[in-house]
């Protein structure tokens, strides 16, 4: 019972980001960008995932801007 407390604790602590990155299908992108700037310490060595994470965000802006 205490695993299943602490499981919907977690669920209530979502970052907000996250939250919204996951609404816009770029989430496993954006986990990518991170995992490669951790590993290099330099944003700068990461172009290929930053520009992937970009890309997807842009397709999500455009969708969302035409169902306006």
């Amino acid at each position: 019972m205490t695993a299943s407390l602490n499981i919907d604790a977690e669920k209530e602590i979502e970052d907000p980001v996250e939250r919204m990155l996951q609404k816009t299908g770029c989430i496993e992108l954006h986990y990518q960008v991170q995992e490669c700037i951790a590993e290099h310490q330099d944003w700068r060595k990461c172009q290929n995932e930053v520009t992937k994470f970009k890309e997807c965000m842009a397709k999500y802006t455009k969708q969302q801007e035409l169902r306006q």
